[in-house]
């Protein structure tokens, strides 16, 4: 089973770049589909962007279509969000997430997170 750590949240001005990444160790890290949610203050997680096993299929919630690329480098068991044009709407705590399906011996999901990294975008 996968470990996620996230790394790169901070503080940035609206308009400004942020690029998360996330970290896994463990084994068959290309077998999951990595995701990234957020959950602001007082709201509850949302999906933000999903990429499937090869990095080809990449899949994104409305409001970051266009500002928000998500991509994975499966050599380096590394995901990553480039968020670009930030806005102060983007603001919280970012989480990444792998999803797969193993068979020990019955088929059951697994489903992994990281402890998340705090994004703050100021007006």
């Amino acid at each position: 089973q996968l470990q996620l750590v996230e790394s790169g949240g901070g503080l940035a001005q609206a308009g400004g770049s942020l690029r998360l990444s996330c970290a896994a160790s463990g084994t068959a890290f290309s077998s999951y589909v990595m995701a990234w949610f957020r959950q602001a203050p007082g709201k509850e997680r949302e999906f933000v962007a999903a990429v499937l096993w090869s990095g080809i299929g990449t899949y994104y919630t409305n409001s970051v279509k266009g500002r928000f690329t998500i991509s994975r480098d499966n050599a380096k068991n590394t995901v990553y969000l480039q968020m670009n044009s930030l806005k102060p709407e983007d603001t919280a705590v970012y989480y990444c997430n792998g999803r797969t399906f193993v068979a020990d011996p019955t088929v059951r999901l697994v489903e992994v997170w990281g402890q998340g990294t705090l994004v703050t975008v100021s007006s």
